[in-house]
């Protein structure tokens, strides 16, 4: 795979993402059930949650050619969020609540779609390469946020309203998983 140089420091895989055309409405559903049917069939009987998120970003990543990082960011503090596993070039280490969009995300516990992340006040740029983002909350068992699902795309306006809902249902998958040793409490 080639590599191609976005900003100082940053090199991120060439995917070819921005040449694929953007799916149909009726493809990406398709797609995000078949992938939502592997995930889950990989994660049935498991127990680990670092195993889960990073099952679930690396599926995601791979199913979606447009996706161009793809991972969590975990709750590590009342308010302060820690990059997890994820698919892509170099993450944010920390990020507080409320800065940037998976801050805001965590802060209000609600998806966040965002067509151009250079219109989005207090944007944080961790690779100059990102030109839209979703945010979905990752909540356990007691609806308590313990991370963030973050996705960022090379292409604006990458994401609606079905993104929005299947990731919401993708990670409902980490319910019950054994977080104790990765998620502030």
């Amino acid at each position: 795979m080639a590599a191609t140089q976005h900003s100082p420091g940053t090199i991120s895989p060439d995917r070819g993402g921005d040449a694929t055309p953007p799916m149909s409405g009726a493809e990406k559903e398709a797609r995000y059930r078949e992938v939502r049917g592997q995930i889950a069939a990989v994660l049935e009987g498991g127990t680990d949650l670092v195993a889960g998120m990073s099952t679930i970003a690396c599926l995601l990543d791979q199913a979606f050619p447009h996706f161009f990082w793809t991972g969590f960011y975990r709750r590590v503090g009342p308010s302060l969020l820690r990059v997890g596993p994820y698919q892509g070039t170099m993450g944010c280490l920390d990020i507080e609540f409320g800065r940037g969009v998976c801050g805001t995300c965590a802060e209000r516990r609600q998806r966040v779609i965002v067509e151009d992340v250079h219109e989005f006040p207090g944007h944080i740029a961790c690779d100059a390469a990102s030109v839209s983002e979703i945010v979905v909350p990752v909540l356990d068992a007691e609806d308590r946020l313990i991370a963030v699902l973050d996705v960022d795309s090379t292409r604006p306006a990458a994401f609606d309203e079905v993104d929005g809902r299947w990731l919401e249902e993708i990670v409902t998958l980490l319910r019950g998983l054994d977080d104790a040793s990765v998620v502030w409490r």
